[in-house]
């Protein structure tokens, strides 16, 4: 199936007339006309964005059955658990981008935001690098492995609350 839906993916946005509200075309060099071709519309999903997103992901998610060990067994505990470790992760990762606005120099009132963050005129400059981020993503979830740990036990000793099945 995911074979299937990615070769659709290939198909339909090689006719470019259907799928996307944005038509790839040829770019001055190779790799820009490839990524016209990979861009499509995430926000709402096109039906492109859609195939390309869900076709490999069911691949890797039909290698990764047979994967063992300590790390992956850890990586099933939080993804028995996941609005649980959404919700969480939410509410740690705005506090740690208040945290570290105030530490950068910006005041803490600049994170209330209106609209777009790219456009808000208070937070010009304010960022990290991409090393930055994937460190602390990385960190986070080494962080949130116990919480969630706890709590895949706390869901599976208590199956009698309905409610648990949702988080």
């Amino acid at each position: 199936m995911g074979i299937g839906i990615t070769l659709a993916f290939f198909v339909l946005r090689f006719i470019n007339i259907y799928g996307d509200p944005y038509a790839w075309s040829i770019q001055k060099s190779f790799v820009f006309t490839v990524m016209s071709f990979l861009n499509v519309t995430k926000y709402p999903p096109s039906l492109m964005y859609l195939l390309i997103t869900l076709g490999p992901s069911i691949i890797f998610l039909t290698l990764a059955e047979k994967w063992k060990g300590l790390f992956f067994d850890k990586l099933i505990t939080i993804g028995r658990v996941p609005m649980f470790f959404y919700i969480i992760h939410i509410y740690i990762i705005h506090l740690l981008a208040l945290i570290a606005a105030v530490l950068t120099g910006f005041k803490a009132s600049d994170m209330v935001i209106d609209f777009w963050v790219n456009e808000q005129p208070e937070l010009q400059g304010y960022g990290f690098s991409l090393w930055v981020v994937y460190l602390v993503w990385i960190l986070l979830i080494i962080a949130l492995y116990p919480v969630c740990s706890w709590f895949n036990k706390y869901k599976s000793n208590n199956r009698d609350k309905w409610w648990l099945s949702y988080l």
